[in-house]
């Protein structure tokens, strides 16, 4: 059983246009991650021939409000024509929008009941559209350290919500980095997330670097991914801490099982 492995464009030689980190990524025969898609030349990430296999889903709205969940479908429904033009995998989503560091555009210091209903209406109104368009959405796991009063942040959050809907057009984007930031026990959480899983992302901590960089065991949680029966992708969502192909040869290696 062998994973699909994949690294995050944006995140690496960040001197390079978008188009030519995915034609490398797909030289070194790795999949694609994308964030937002409208500075990017989208003829000629077509060109590449890369397999992208996530990207941001959506560009504004909210899961929890009346008002940001009628610009989060709108905007979703917008940005599924890109995705379908790249032939991307999965749609990702967050509890909220995120500005261009990550930071929540509306911080919330407390989530109310009533929310938790109002985001299970709004991911199935997503799953609706989903279904439809005949594509996948995520919704990925955050951490309150890097992005502080993000609603629905947390594995757990993110779990009951997907697991609560329920439906085979929303899964989780499992992000392990934010798992051990926010809650550790990564493993386990893997686990409870299981069946939902649409996809693995990996960075070490702290650093949010490659594999073997900081304090995760990457090699045990790989073996572990492997014996609970996920061969899926795992895409490496971090910043190389010197050389990028130096960071994805050490990615490569820590989910390459020896069987």
């Amino acid at each position: 059983m062998a994973f699909q492995l994949a690294a995050c464009a944006e995140m690496l030689w960040q001197d390079k246009p978008v188009h030519w980190r995915a034609a490398r990524l797909h030289e070194l025969g790795f999949g694609v991650g994308l964030w937002n898609w409208p500075a990017w030349d989208l003829e000629a990430l077509e060109k590449t021939g890369a397999h992208f296999t996530i990207m941001n889903g959506y560009l504004k709205g909210s899961l929890a409000n009346a008002e940001g969940a009628k610009m989060l479908l709108k905007s979703a429904r917008e940005t599924i024509q890109v995705g379908k033009r790249l032939g991307v995998d999965r749609l990702n989503l967050h509890g909220t929008g995120l500005d261009d560091k990550g930071l929540p555009i509306q911080q919330l210091a407390h989530v109310a009941p009533g929310m938790w209903l109002r985001a299970r209406d709004t991911l199935h109104r997503i799953c609706e559209m989903a279904e439809e368009e005949d594509v996948v959405f995520t919704l990925e796991n955050l951490n309150l350290r890097d992005h502080p009063g993000c609603p629905f942040n947390s594995t757990t959050d993110v779990l009951n919500l997907v697991s609560a809907v329920d439906r085979p057009q929303l899964r989780i984007n499992l992000d392990l980095y934010h798992t051990q930031v926010g809650e550790g026990d990564v493993i386990r959480h893997a686990q409870a997330c299981l069946p939902w899983i649409g996809e693995v992302q990996v960075a070490d901590n702290p650093g949010r670097h490659e594999p073997g960089t900081g304090e995760m065991n990457w090699p045990m949680i790989a073996r572990a991914l492997n014996t609970m029966g996920y061969d899926g992708t795992v895409c490496m969502e971090a910043y190389a801490k010197d050389n990028a192909d130096d960071a994805l040869a050490a990615f490569r290696a820590a989910f390459t099982l020896e069987l």
